[in-house]
């Protein structure tokens, strides 16, 4: 039932553009883990969020080959930035090569390391930040940058359902899912924000800054 409700979705939603197609053709010949890839469903519900949203500025945890930066820099206002930051250094071209072909090269800095590290040297503040990065380290990202988002500003965090394994009992005790489920634990408990998990693919926890 769950693979047929996918293949309902891809086929009543908006389909992706050249570019995009493009990059999900590569990534599947130039990586080996295309499944990472947020694919065009999620892609375009990144972009409506950015593009509501109207961000000035927005950080991305994990780029993988960019397709989620190029989504979400879409919704961006004409004077806004997108920062994303990739740890794998072998990504780079491609991810670059991605932004040009969208025309977003202008619009988006690439930072090659260590989120946990890069994060505090960026300096600036963020109407929306996009966590997809290391699943264990999900509790350390957010709160490295909380305090760098604005009131009333919003953090997207992707692949907060896990497969499923966050809702079965027992709990798997891999380190992954354990990082995971206390995420969402974390959010659920913090008073300072409000939030919604969008069951979308592998699940999207949309959390709202207090004002």
């Amino acid at each position: 039932m769950k693979d047929l409700q996918h293949k309902y979705i891809d086929a009543f939603s908006s389909g992706q553009d050249p570019v995009l197609e493009w990059l999900e053709r590569q990534t599947n010949l130039r990586t080996n883990h295309s499944r990472m890839l947020c694919g065009a469903v999620v892609g375009k519900l990144l972009e409506f969020i950015s593009g509501m949203i109207a961000p000035k500025c927005i950080l991305e945890l994990g780029a993988f080959t960019g397709y989620s930066s190029i989504c979400l820099a879409r919704g961006l206002r004409e004077d806004g930035h997108l920062h994303s930051i990739e740890i794998n250094d072998e990504l780079e071209d491609l991810i670059l090569e991605a932004h040009e072909k969208a025309g977003l090269q202008d619009k988006i800095t690439l930072h090659i390391g260590d989120a946990k590290e890069v994060i505090s040297t960026l300096n600036k503040q963020f109407d929306l930040v996009f966590i997809d990065a290391n699943k264990r380290e999900y509790c350390q990202y957010y709160e490295l940058v909380f305090d760098y988002v604005r009131p009333g500003g919003y953090i997207l965090a992707d692949n907060v359902l896990w497969d499923g394994k966050v809702f079965t009992t027992p709990l798997p005790n891999d380190a992954q899912t354990q990082g995971i489920y206390k995420f969402n634990e974390l959010v659920k408990k913090d008073p300072r924000v409000e939030n919604v998990i969008i069951p979308l693919r592998d699940g999207l926890n949309l959390i709202r800054k207090k004002m």
